[in-house]
């Protein structure tokens, strides 16, 4: 019997495994989806106060579509021998998905153990336990991209919130268009700014930057730079400066191995490549496992095709913001904006426990936002 195995438990090894399963149909082909937890994580969200309920079981998605979970973590890949080891066990495969995500670039500084992170379900949980009950603390969150500004605007309200951003403005990677209504929120909400800065060491109860200011502070949030997963190395094939897997428009890498979510490198259109983001991991993993299990089959694959870019930026108690196209021109912001924002996290919540709503899903891999 012919075997698919999907390495990752997140957005695009989720979705690659309900699109092998549709394309598999009543075909007698082995799916298993690799990852050692057993909650979908709703990545997305692990900047909110509770991220608890930022979690899917997986067997509740897998299990109604008939695909196996193995609770490991894959640990090499060979593609020669076209097998992954995970758990000491070594697996063979007739195609691959590699769908393992990407990880939090860690500064090496002095007092590194201290900082924390919502980079991971446990990294948001220790942050949440450390802030249970706590208001008026300072927190010093690192980073003025996406993560940064969500995590800093959320936190605002039960604290002093110190941002600090290696660049000269904040939202550096988001371009000019959405900087206006960034820093009114920022304003709105009293967050401190510390542009051309960075932290460079950080005890219990301080953190010190680049400029030699002393921040008092047992809570520093490091949320500066993101990489793909470092199995990406295992494969030998080309990687673009994330670490990303380059893969054609079916997102095959070569041979009998494809690649979705943050692990690929794939081209939205001729200027740009897609971004790190749930927003092109599931359609991303839709298209991989669909087509590693039409080829395997001798069935048309499916070219991949993204949706319109957009951008929604949640600004905590100054609501939110949401831009379209490359430019990111806002097109909402504020309360509007956070009930666009809000739709969207609802949106991202697979279905479960229904094998058609969940294959029905699996099919719609491009779509546009009523907004």
């Amino acid at each position: 019997m012919s075997h698919i195995v999907i390495v990752g438990g997140g957005f695009a090894g989720v979705w690659s495994a309900a699109g092998a399963a549709r394309a598999r149909g009543e075909e007698a082909t082995r799916i298993t989806l690799v990852a050692p937890n057993e909650h979908l994580v709703l990545r997305p969200r692990l900047y909110e106060a509770d991220p608890e309920q930022a979690k899917v079981e997986l067997g509740r998605i897998l299990g109604p579509i008939g695909v196996t979970h193995l609770r490991a973590t894959v640990t090499a890949v060979d593609t020669a021998a076209r097998t992954v080891t995970a758990g000491g066990e070594v697996i063979g495969y007739d195609r691959l998905v590699l769908a393992t995500g990407s990880r939090l670039v860690r500064p090496d500084l002095p007092g590194a153990e201290h900082l924390f992170d919502v980079d991971t379900l446990e990294g948001a949980r220790r942050l949440a336990a450390h802030l249970r009950g706590r208001e008026g603390f300072t927190a010093v969150v690192v980073g003025a991209g996406f993560a940064g500004l969500e995590v800093a605007t959320e936190l605002a309200s039960r604290g002093r919130v110190v941002l600090v951003e290696r660049a000269e403005v904040v939202g550096p990677d988001l371009g000019p268009g959405p900087r206006p209504d960034i820093e009114a929120a920022l304003d709105e909400l009293g967050v401190e700014r510390r542009l051309g800065a960075t932290v460079t060491e950080v005890g219990q109860k301080h953190a010190r930057l680049s400029t030699g200011e002393l921040i008092e502070t047992d809570t520093v949030i490091w949320t500066a730079g993101i990489r793909a997963s470092e199995l990406t190395t295992q494969v030998p094939a080309a990687r673009d400066e994330l670490g990303r897997l380059e893969v054609d428009r079916f997102l095959r890498v070569d041979g009998a191995v494809f690649a979705a979510g943050d692990t690929a490198a794939a081209r939205y259109d001729a200027d740009h490549y897609v971004m790190q983001s749930c927003q092109h991991a599931v359609p991303l993993g839709m298209v991989a496992g669909y087509n590693a299990s039409a080829e395997l089959l001798g069935l048309p694959m499916r070219e991949f095709v993204a949706g319109p870019y957009v951008t929604c930026l949640d600004l905590g108690a100054a609501g939110a913001l949401f831009a379209r196209g490359w430019d990111r021109a806002v097109v909402a912001s504020g309360a509007k904006g956070k009930e666009i924002k809000q739709w969207i996290m609802r949106l991202i919540h697979p279905p479960v426990d229904d094998a058609a709503a969940i294959m029905g899903a699996a099919d719609h891999y491009t779509f546009d936002l009523p907004f």
